[in-house]
């Protein structure tokens, strides 16, 4: 354990392994378990999604862009492609110092929905790379029939080295919400889905998007809190992006106040720090807001600065003495919360 200092009249001890972050963060996760940094290349494998083929519907959730939340990924056309279309995600980081290994994220759409001979040819091309620790599959929870389910656990006892990961969009728990982005399962679909997994011992990482429009400050902080009930690994915080050519874009040219939840930076950190609090610190963050394209997004250009986002972020909790599981049942803000 490490003392951080988050105040001149209180101190809090928090896992040396947190990395002097107020929170148990992904980069946090990946140096303790391989002692390095490890960075996800996003690829699109080229599906769909049942949103947007006519399953469901055909214009997908209603700030989902053309990209499929997959705007940075890399094109993937088959398995024998996979490397070459790695190297192209690694391009991306060449302003930045990487280490020497990987994890492959299919992120575009729906990544469990098409015919299972295929999927396990992608999933196998990835895992198979010596530089790759692992996958991470983003999809929804209707899209995982016990075909796919039973291909997952294979893929588990085959690579027991590597880490398989599955990423579930779940957005809010609240189903007005759900009906209004157009979601398109109920929450009983989400809770099968993670049980099924961690029947297999597969982890979940969770998608909330904060600052829905018609949510509150408290809405919010139950979806968040709903998640402690659940046997999940990670979340991913995301700050509602508004993005051309996307429905929510069209709403919010119509009425921008009713759209844009946080119009100003202070205002989603005092939400996220909260949802921090409230969060277990076992679950690890993955994000605390997002990366919007420059060409795409609409509101709040404050996000662009990510960089400024987080160090803001981290500065407001110290001095907030404010850290991950503060407010979660057991944690206190004078004690070791482990």
């Amino acid at each position: 354990m490490s003392v951080s200092d988050f105040s001149a009249e209180n101190k809090v001890s928090l896992p040396e392994y947190w990395l002097d972050k107020p929170y148990y963060s992904l980069d946090a996760f990946f140096k303790q378990k391989f002692s390095q940094k490890i960075y996800k290349i996003s690829l699109n494998a080229g599906l769909t999604c049942p949103n947007r083929d006519g399953t469901l519907g055909r214009g997908g959730c209603i700030f989902c862009s053309s990209g499929g939340s997959g705007d940075f990924a890399a094109p993937l056309l088959d398995r024998s492609s996979i490397r070459e279309s790695l190297e192209k995600g690694k391009s991306l980081f060449h302003h930045k110092q990487t280490g020497s290994r990987f994890m492959a994220y299919f992120q575009a759409f729906t990544n469990t929905y098409g015919p299972v001979s295929y999927l396990e040819q992608i999933y196998r091309g990835a895992l198979e790379l010596e530089e790759i620790i692992g996958i991470s599959i983003a999809t929804r929870p209707d899209c995982l029939p016990d075909e796919v389910l039973s291909l997952l656990s294979r893929l588990k006892d085959e690579y027991p080295d590597k880490l398989i990961w599955i990423e579930l969009g779940l957005q809010t728990i609240h189903e007005k919400t759900a009906r209004f982005i157009r979601r398109g399962y109920e929450l009983p679909c989400f809770e099968k889905a993670v049980h099924s997994l961690a029947t297999l011992d597969i982890p979940v990482i969770v998608h909330l998007i904060l600052g829905l429009p018609g949510e509150t400050d408290e809405d919010m902080y139950a979806s968040v809190s709903y998640l402690n009930t659940l046997p999940v690994s990670g979340v991913k915080l995301q700050l509602l992006h508004i993005l051309k050519g996307t429905d929510l874009a069209d709403l919010y040219e119509r009425d921008p106040a009713s759209i844009c939840l946080f119009p100003d930076r202070d205002d989603y950190l005092a939400v996220l720090i909260r949802c921090l609090m409230l969060l277990s610190p076992d679950i690890v963050v993955h994000r605390v807001t997002g990366d919007g394209s420059r060409s795409l997004l609409t509101a709040p250009l404050w996000s662009l600065d990510k960089r400024g986002v987080l160090n803001a972020l981290h500065k407001q909790m110290r001095e907030q003495n404010a850290f991950q599981g503060a407010l979660f049942p057991g944690s206190s803000s004078d004690e070791s919360i482990f």
